[in-house]
């Protein structure tokens, strides 16, 4: 039986039917630009997309447009659960949930630390409850993976009440891609699932790394928001927090006006003056542009040095893992990251990352161990197994 998936962003719904038992995706999409008047619904199946405008619709419209897609496609029966991405589940969740009443209320309360996306992901869920109400309703959480990080990971060293009384403390985000990736990684490189160190570095417009020792995430970069940790598409990843001080002294602008700016016109954007696009950014720095290749060098500088700090939770490194659009397609990326790393035992295979691993289970090392391993994430199948499991375990 298939899994309907959700992913429900402010302006966006994207959607999957993905059989859990073959990992079969049997259709995609994606409704954008709610609420506009470009408003639009992409459907994906076989490699043929389609698209059908519907102007000015917000989230219940687009999704009515999307069961109305599934029934033309003979995919609306039969279905065994619907799974949701819920991004920020704080403390409270350490896995994949049934939506019960007291899940929702919980998720309520995890709204002021992700303000930006608990809410529509709750929008997505009641909307799905109301089309679909004798299907289970499962919540997988992109911060629940990273819940068995120990306290002196997640801790920040500010005043303690901040934890106790406001929740300040790191969670981490791309969980269900890094507990994804890892789990590949073990299978492609042969490590033993009770013994194993690994790194693995989702690397898209966000990013994110985390330090994984036997199947347990036990550090990670991204903290109380996704804004900390790797320079990123829009985001400036770590900074001096006094920066925010500084830049309102300076021009007026309020700490929420330079928050903003820290999350959408910074990182790749705000060092190179062209794009997010690390595509963009790679050819403008290929053909000369130095601010394009400043910022390719900090992106790569970044990551690699954050990289063989995750080394030290773990102790040892038995495989460093690519994944995300830039991890999987960026060959550049990877061969500038593992240029600073050979210290660690790695060192490229030139051939290998030309062709992304795929001759050599992901590896694009030369070397045995440690290695480094490409390996394509797959969020949505893996909120269609967490909600199987649940469904029939229900």
């Amino acid at each position: 039986m298939n899994v309907l998936v959700l992913n429900c962003g402010s302006s966006s719904l994207k959607f999957a039917v993905i059989d859990p038992d073959t990992s079969v995706e049997h259709v995609s999409g994606i409704a954008q630009r709610l609420g506009s008047p470009e408003a639009s619904l992409d459907v994906k199946r076989n490699g043929t997309k389609s698209t059908r405008p519907i102007p000015g619709a917000l989230h219940d419209e687009a999704l009515h447009g999307v069961v109305d897609a599934l029934k033309e496609l003979g995919l609306a029966d039969g279905l065994l659960a619907v799974g949701h991405r819920v991004v920020h589940g704080g403390s409270k969740f350490a896995g994949s949930m049934a939506i019960t009443p007291e899940v929702v209320a919980k998720m309520e309360e995890c709204i002021p630390l992700g303000p930006l996306h608990n809410p529509p992901n709750l929008v997505g869920i009641r909307i799905a409850q109301s089309l679909f109400p004798d299907l289970l309703q499962v919540g997988v959480f992109d911060t629940a993976f990273h819940q068995t990080m120990p306290p002196v990971a997640y801790t920040y060293p500010v005043p303690f009440e901040w934890l106790e009384k406001h929740s300040v403390r790191r969670y981490g985000f791309h969980g269900t891609s890094h507990r994804f990736v890892a789990r590949e990684a073990l299978r492609l490189a042969g490590l033993p699932a009770d013994d194993h160190a690994i790194v693995t570095a989702h690397l898209g417009n966000g990013c994110s790394a985390a330090a994984i020792r036997n199947g347990k995430s036990v550090d990670t970069t991204m903290g109380l928001t996704p804004l900390e940790g790797l320079m990123m598409g829009t985001r400036c990843g770590s900074i001096d927090p006094a920066i925010i001080g500084h830049v309102a002294d300076a021009t007026g602008k309020s700490a929420k006006e330079i928050l903003d700016s820290l999350n959408k016109k910074s990182g790749l954007l705000g060092v190179s003056g062209l794009s997010n696009d690390m595509r963009t950014v790679e050819e403008a720095a290929s053909n000369g542009n130095d601010r394009a290749k400043l910022a390719l060098d900090i992106f790569c500088y970044v990551l690699a040095k954050t990289i063989a700090a995750l080394v030290v939770p773990l102790g040892r490194l038995d495989a460093l893992v690519f994944t995300g659009g830039i991890g999987e397609n960026s060959t550049t990326v990877r061969a500038m990251t593992l240029g600073r790393l050979g210290f660690l035992g790695l060192a490229l295979d030139e051939a290998a990352n030309a062709k992304h691993g795929r001759a050599q289970h992901g590896r694009i090392t030369t070397g045995t161990k440690p290695q480094a391993l490409v390996v394509p994430t797959n969020e949505e199948l893996m909120i269609a197994e967490d909600a199987a499991q649940i469904a029939r375990g229900a």
